[in-house]
């Protein structure tokens, strides 16, 4: 875990993170794949470990039954995903790395909705993937098809 900073393509909205993760993870749902133009390559950081700057540029969009997506207004940057149902996942953000000012020590370890993903393009290498299915059930969706 380390601190790391970031920001939007513009710099209206600034972040500083703490105990952020040396891993990211790839989910190739339907919205993730329109909001960023392919798969969004996210970091799990803990909310409460997220002191922005720029607040009054954070526009956010509720997405889903579930979870809100934001962005600066300004530029239009997706800066988080994060999950508004209660449960555990609703503690943390998923930050696109892009935003991140240095990449530098950070592996992809995991990839959701895999029975989602285009055939046109794959990440090599081993890692967890899990189904749509089974992230609605982690999230706490009952009756998850």
């Amino acid at each position: 875990m380390s601190t790391r900073t970031g920001q939007c393509m513009c710099g209206a909205v600034r972040f500083s993170a703490s105990d952020v993760p040396d891993t990211f993870g790839a989910c190739h749902c339907e919205m993730c794949r329109r909001w960023t133009g392919s798969a969004l390559l996210g970091i799990t950081v803990p909310v409460a470990s997220v002191e922005w700057q720029g607040e009054a540029h954070i526009r956010t969009l509720q997405s889903s039954d579930w979870a809100e997506r934001a962005w600066c207004q300004r530029c239009g940057t997706g800066l988080y995903y994060h999950v508004t149902l209660d449960g555990p996942m609703s503690a943390n953000y998923e930050i696109p790395v892009g935003l991140l000012d240095d990449l530098s020590g950070l592996e992809m370890d995991s990839e959701i909705y895999i029975d989602h993903k285009p055939h046109a393009y794959a990440y090599a290498g081993e890692r967890l993937r899990m189904t749509r299915k089974q992230i609605l059930e982690k999230i706490g969706i009952e009756g998850a098809p």
